[in-house]
């Protein structure tokens, strides 16, 4: 299945656009998930963290992805 990402902040500037698509197994979950784009986008591994929210929630990494959900990932936030 084809999952289509969106991209903020750093995560935008590493890939040069506003989303991405990642083509996952039916049964991909948010690990599954992060290791591909690690594949696909190495910069994103230098990341210190990196989390993930799938329907407007943060998701752990065995959060199931299905066909359709809205995948977002959240970069690490500096700031005072």
């Amino acid at each position: 299945m084809n999952i289509q990402i969106q991209l903020f902040g750093i995560t935008r500037d590493i890939v040069g656009q506003n989303q991405c698509q990642v083509s996952l197994t039916d049964s991909a979950t948010v690990a599954d998930l992060l290791q591909q784009l690690k594949i696909d986008y190495p910069e994103l591994a230098r990341l210190s963290s990196l989390l993930v929210a799938v329907n407007s929630e943060y998701a752990d990494n065995q959060t199931l992805i299905r066909l359709g959900d809205e995948v977002a990932l959240i970069p690490p936030v500096s700031g005072g």
